[in-house]
């Protein structure tokens, strides 16, 4: 039996020496995640749960894992939200951008790092139930 989440976020690893909280930060909010999608019910099936991968990537490496080339189809939500979901594996692999405008403004405000990361990952998250036909959290 697999033990892997099925909500994970992954830290780009230049954002993790920029901002040392963040990792800390995702660390909670996956585990708040996980959590609020389990009480919304979206793990009913438990031989069809999808695993979600949110990637907080830089401007840069967003734009580089984007344009990689692939078989499945991109979602975009945004300028710095992409979703490929790979229906086969029940993967929905979603890249989110800090733009460098938000890093920015991370740099000028760090007591913002932990409101805002929760603000834009959940409604990231709250995206993805609608595409995935989920009740939202």
């Amino acid at each position: 039996m697999e033990n892997q989440l099925p909500v994970t976020i992954t830290l780009n690893d230049e954002l993790v020496v920029q901002f040392n909280k963040l990792q800390s930060i995702t660390n909670k909010l996956e585990a708040q995640f996980n959590f609020q999608t389990m009480s919304a019910g979206w793990y009913g099936d438990e031989d069809n749960i999808v695993q979600i991968s949110l990637s907080v990537e830089s401007q840069q490496s967003f734009t580089a894992k984007i344009n990689q080339p692939t078989d499945i189809e991109p979602i975009d939500y945004s300028d710095d939200v992409v979703s490929f979901f790979d229906e086969a594996n029940n993967l929905m692999h979603c890249f989110v951008a800090l733009t460098e405008n938000e890093v920015l403004l991370l740099n000028e405000h760090p007591k913002l790092m932990a409101s805002f990361v929760d603000k834009k990952l959940s409604k990231v998250l709250s995206l993805l139930a609608k595409e995935l036909g989920f009740s939202e959290v």
